[in-house]
């Protein structure tokens, strides 16, 4: 995460939680929200309301520990294993039409966001009432593994399996990859989160093909990332994400938008 968009995120979270659970994705409005006062405390959402949707969307149960479950059963399940399922078949496709090229042509690919696509921010954001800072998802990287997206670690293996070439890309900071690292493996993703398939943002030295260097917006940043990899041989033929600014940019065959109504970052 940057430190330039916690705040914002932190102020947008319930706003963006209600339009997602209610009339649809907080998309070009959600700028647009921000920047007007309500007239009337009727256009504000109830955050208390808010939360009970939240919760009743991901099936929410709390186990002897106090620590919040998203359920298999629960409509935000059934909804991410919609995406997957037209996510493979693509994939699928890829896959049969590879196989005739032989090794001709650009390697396949598919890029990866980590919070709330491979792995599953709910618990963390139940714990700090979705008011997001650096210092509280430090604590909790550092002591707790988060549960995997259902359903993705099947797919990226299977992708893997099929000869396509797997990439982690997230805001997380550099200073974040051991932890990372450490819960990918422990919630069941095989391919390897190594340096050359693993980019994090790195603000202290930012690296040489990323023109905005420090300064990169979600957006330039993750964009500038693919086409960083797509220079080395390879096709991204698959990006996912839960944010719209995982997807922009360009750089992917196809976009994946996975359900995250807890939250928006631009």
């Amino acid at each position: 995460m940057q430190l330039s968009l916690a705040s914002k995120r932190a102020r947008i979270a319930a706003a963006g939680a209600a339009l997602a659970v209610g009339a649809g994705l907080y998309t070009a409005g959600a700028a647009g929200a921000e920047q007007s006062a309500p007239r009337t405390d009727k256009e504000i959402p109830n955050l208390t309301k808010v939360t009970d949707k939240i919760k009743a969307y991901y099936g929410d149960t709390v186990d002897k520990n106090g620590q919040h479950h998203a359920s298999p059963d629960s409509n935000y399940a059934k909804q991410v294993a919609d995406i997957e399922k037209k996510a493979k078949a693509q994939l699928e496709k890829v896959v049969k039409n590879q196989a005739g090229k032989g090794k001709k042509g650009a390697r396949p690919a598919i890029v990866l966001d980590l919070d709330d696509t491979t792995l599953l921010t709910y618990n963390y954001e139940l714990q700090v009432g979705f008011h997001f800072t650096p210092e509280s998802q430090d604590a909790y990287l550092k002591s707790t593994d988060m549960a995997p997206v259902f359903g993705m670690p099947q797919l990226v293996n299977w992708a893997q399996s099929k000869g396509i070439t797997v990439f982690y890309v997230t805001g997380r900071g550099e200073h974040q990859r051991d932890w990372s690292v450490r819960n990918l493996k422990n919630a069941g993703y095989k391919p390897a989160a190594d340096p050359a398939h693993f980019y994090l943002k790195n603000k202290q030295t930012p690296p040489a093909y990323l023109p905005c260097g420090a300064k990169c917006t979600t957006v330039e940043y993750k964009a500038g990332t693919r086409k960083h990899i797509e220079s080395q041989g390879y096709r991204i033929v698959a990006n996912f994400g839960d944010q719209h600014s995982d997807l922009q940019g360009g750089y992917a065959q196809h976009t994946y938008k996975l359900p995250n109504p807890m939250y928006f970052l631009p």
